[in-house]
């Protein structure tokens, strides 16, 4: 009796095991299954390597647990419409006010920006207000997010993807427009991504902490990564240009604009045309002139 019931036992034992045995077998291939799986950035970074970007530094960005394709914030990307934004805002009492009491917080940097590249101080101060209401708004997605899954955006997988998130309602636009939209931003944004990986890799800083607006802006300032390198200057000498800072932001701000053309007693008219290269938008424009115009009065 004893002996049946150890071999009925081990029997059940023997059963139990295999089964085990077998569970551990097939969770163990599940991880093997997935990391085979292509990423959405596999091509991405593939394509960054040869174009000349470190391998470790590429792979040890994109292993980041920060670095994700973005569906989200670049399927909004695709519907913003500048014209609907409230820049009426910027010209009330209360922003106006708040300007003035900014430009005595950093008259020395604005003194300096001024000088050196004879760029009005009240069109800069209006240009951070519009952008970031005075550095205290700098954007809450991640640059290289954005830029990242734009540019991913040339192979068909990501782009769907991007596609499928788009709202169904009056915004979504007809897919060839979508595709005309998306060859061209995905081809500019690879650029802007390049140009944002070189910057923080000369600065030393670290590109998956960095947040931007919706487009990939950053900064005070809000300059594109492809703006830094021409146009951006360190205000403060302190050996480092941080658009973070505002003597930097002031500074890169006033180089731009005096690269546009800007010149001591401009005409409104040729005004326009320098500020237009900062946003091309005509209700942009209209506001930064007339704040620039409530600064001076």
């Amino acid at each position: 009796m004893l002996d049946d019931i150890l071999k009925s036992a081990n029997g059940r034992f023997a059963l139990c095991g295999m089964a085990i045995l077998i569970l551990l077998l097939a969770g163990s291939s599940i991880p093997a299954v997935a990391a085979d799986a292509p990423g959405p950035f596999d091509a991405l970074e593939k394509r960054l390597i040869s174009d000349g970007f470190d391998s470790a530094r590429i792979q040890t960005i994109f292993a980041s647990p920060d670095v994700s394709f973005e569906e989200g914030g670049v399927s909004a990307y695709f519907i913003h419409n500048e014209s609907k934004l409230n820049y009426k805002q910027f010209t009330r009492i209360w922003n106006i006010a708040s300007a003035k009491k900014y430009m005595k917080e950093h008259q020395e940097a604005l003194a300096f920006a001024e000088k050196t590249f004879e760029v009005d101080k009240e069109v800069i101060t209006a240009i951070i207000l519009v952008e970031t209401k005075l550095g205290t708004y700098l954007g809450n997605r991640s640059v290289i997010n954005t830029l990242a899954t734009l540019s991913a955006m040339t192979d068909e997988k990501p782009r769907q993807a991007i596609w499928d998130n788009l709202p169904d309602d009056d915004r979504r636009m007809s897919r060839k427009k979508f595709e005309k939209k998306a060859d061209r931003k995905s081809s500019w944004a690879y650029r802007e991504l390049k140009a944002f990986l070189s910057y923080t890799e000369r600065e030393g800083m670290n590109p998956t902490t960095i947040k931007g607006s919706y487009a990939g802006a950053m900064g005070i300032s809000q300059f594109m990564p492809s703006n830094i390198a021409p146009y951006g200057k360190d205000g403060n000498a302190d050996g480092q240009v941080d658009l973070f800072v505002h003597a930097d932001a002031i500074s890169s701000i006033a180089s731009y604009l005096k690269h546009y053309g800007w010149k001591p007693g401009i005409s409104r008219e040729q005004a326009f045309k320098v500020v237009y290269h900062y946003n091309h938008s005509k209700y942009y424009v209209n506001t930064i002139l007339d704040v620039a115009d409530k600064l001076k009065g």
